[in-house]
C-alpha cells in the first residue's frame, strides 16, 4: 500500500505561493477578456443591427450586466465563505460558456440583455472569487500588490480584446467573428479553473488563526447584516471606499456605452473607436502594477482621492474634445485616475476587514462597486436622451469629482504601516 503523502500546511505571502498567484492572474485575464469582447462591437449593434434610438434602451444591457454583477458580487463573498471559493470559481466560469453563443445568434435585443444577465452573474462570481483568492494568498504585507496585478490582468485583457475585436468586426462585420474569442476564452478557463486551481480558504483560516492568538479578534464573529452596514454605512473608510468604487465603474458604464457612440457620431472610423475604446483600459491595467505597489509603501488615501479628481478631468476632456488626439490623450488620463484608485480601493477592504469575514465584505464593496455600472448607464442615458451626450458626460465629470471630495473628508488611512498615525481609536483596522 502506497503510503499517503501529507498536504503541506498553507503558508501565507507572495513568494510562497507564487504559481498559484500567477495561475490565478491568468484566471482574472480571461475574466477580462470575457468583457472585453463586448466594449467595442455592443454599443455599434445596439445602433446599426437593433436600430436603438433612445441611448436610455440602447445601454439595458449595462444596466443588465450591473446590476446582476453587483448582486453576484454579494452572494460570491458569502457562498466561498461558506462552501470554498475554487466551487464558486468554476460555477460562474460555466454560467459564461453561453454568452457568446447568445451574443452571435442574438435575433432581438431582449437576447443580448439575457446574455448579459448571465455575463453579470459570471463577472461577479468569477473576478470577486480571484480577489479574494489573492487577498488569502499573500497575507497582510501585499494586498495591494496583489490587487495590482490582479486588477491588471483584467484590464489589460479588456483592452487587448476591445482593440482585438474592433479590428475583427473591421474586417469581418459586428458578428459573429468579435465574440469567438469570449468562446474560447470561456472554454480555457473553465479547463484551468477546474483542473488547475487550488483552494485558498485554508489560507484565511491560517491568517484569522494568526489574529486571534495575538489578541486582535474583537470584530471576528460579525453577521453578514452587521457587515453590511459597517463596509456600506458604519465604518468611515469602509463606506467612502464604496461610494468611490461605486462612482468609479458609474465612470466605467459611461466609457462602455457613451464614449464609442460619442465617437462615431463625430465619424471615427471603427477601427479607432476600437483603439480609443481600449486605451482606456489598457493604461488602466499597466498602471495598477505601479498603483498597487505604490499604496502598499505610501498609504491609500491620497491616492484615491488623486484618481477620482483626476478621472473627473479627463471626462470633462473627453466632453470639451471634437477630434481623435484629444479624445485619445482623455482616454489616457482616465486610466491613469483608474488605476490610482482600483486596487487601491480593493486593497482599504483587505486592511480592514477581519480574515473571517473579508471574503464577504469584498462581496459588499464590490455590490456597491458594480451596481454603480447600472446606476451609470441609467443616468446616462436619461441625461443623453433629455439633454444630449455632452451634457450626460458633463454630469458625470461632476458626480465624479464629488465622490473624491467625500473620500478626502470622509475616509481614514488604513494601510497597516501608517494607520496608527491617522486613525482615530473606533476606526483602527482589524484585517
Amino acid at each position: 500500500m502506497t503510503p499517503t503523502v501529507p498536504r503541506r500546511p498553507p503558508a501565507l505571502g507572495l513568494r510562497a505561493n507564487l504559481a498559484q498567484f500567477l495561475l490565478l492572474v491568468a484566471v482574472n485575464a480571461l475574466v477580462g477578456g470575457m468583457l472585453g469582447q463586448e466594449r467595442t462591437v455592443l454599443p455599434l449593434l445596439a445602433r446599426d443591427t437593433f436600430h436603438l434610438s433612445a441611448y436610455t434602451a440602447a445601454l439595458t444591457y449595462i444596466v443588465a450586466f450591473g446590476a446582476t454583477k453587483a448582486i453576484a458580487n454579494f452572494f460570491a463573498g458569502t457562498l466561498s465563505d461558506r462552501f470554498g471559493r475554487k466551487p464558486v470559481l468554476v460555477a460562474g466560469w460555466l454560467v459564461a460558456v453561453p454568452v457568446p453563443l447568445l451574443l452571435i445568434w442574438a435575433p432581438s435585443w431582449g437576447w443580448i440583455v439575457a446574455a448579459n444577465v448571465l455575463l453579470g452573474v459570471s463577472q461577479g462570481l468569477t473576478w470577486s472569487t480571484t480577489v479574494i483568492m489573492k487577498i488569502d494568498l499573500v497575507g497582510p504585507a501585499s494586498r495591494g500588490l496583489a490587487m495590482g496585478f490582479n486588477e491588471a490582468a483584467g484590464y489589460l485583457a479588456v483592452a487587448v480584446t476591445a482593440l482585438a475585436t474592433g479590428a475583427i468586426a473591421a474586417h469581418a462585420g459586428l458578428r459573429p467573428g468579435p465574440f469567438l474569442l469570449g468562446a474560447a476564452y470561456a472554454a480555457l478557463a473553465l479547463g484551468l479553473s477546474t483542473l488547475a486551481v487550488r483552494e485558498t480558504r485554508g489560507h484565511a483560516r491560517l491568517e484569522a488563526e494568526r489574529h486571534a492568538s495575538a489578541g486582535h479578534d474583537p470584530h471576528a464573529g460579525l453577521s453578514t447584516g452587521q457587515i453590511v452596514r459597517r463596509t456600506s454605512v458604519g465604518d468611515r473608510a469602509l463606506s467612502a471606499a464604496s461610494q468611490a468604487g461605486m462612482v468609479n465603474n458609474l465612470n466605467d458604464a459611461l466609457a462602455w456605452g457613451v464614449f464609442p457612440i460619442l465617437f462615431a457620431a463625430h465619424h471615427v472610423p471603427l477601427a479607432q473607436i476600437g483603439l480609443l475604446a481600449a486605451l482606456y483600459p489598457a493604461v488602466w491595467g499597466v498602471g495598477q502594477l505601479v498603483t498597487g505597489w505604490w499604496s502598499d509603501r505610501v498609504g491609500r488615501k491620497h491616492l484615491i482621492t488623486a484618481g477620482m479628481l483626476i478621472q473627473a478631468a479627463a471626462i470633462g476632456l473627453v466632453a470639451l474634445g471634437t477630434t481623435v488626439p484629444v479624445w485619445a490623450a482623455a482616454q489616457i488620463l482616465l486610466g491613469v485616475g483608474t488605476a490610482l484608485v482600483y486596487p487601491t480601493l480593493l486593497a482599504v477592504v483587505g486592511d480592514i476587514a477581519h480574515p473571517a469575514w473579508r471574503a464577504r465584505a469584498v462581496g459588499v464593496y464590490r455590490l456597491w462597486r458594480d451596481g454603480g455600472f447600472a446606476v451609470g448607464a441609467l443616468l446616462a442615458g436619461a441625461v443623453a436622451d433629455a439633454y444630449g451626450l455632452t451634457a450626460a458626460i458633463w454630469a458625470v465629470a461632476a458626480l465624479t469629482a464629488a465622490s473624491g471630495l467625500v473620500v478626502a473628508v470622509r475616509m481614514y488611512e488604513s494601510h497597516p504601516v501608517r494607520v496608527r498615525r491617522e486613525a482615530p481609536a473606533e476606526d483602527l483596522p482589524v484585517g
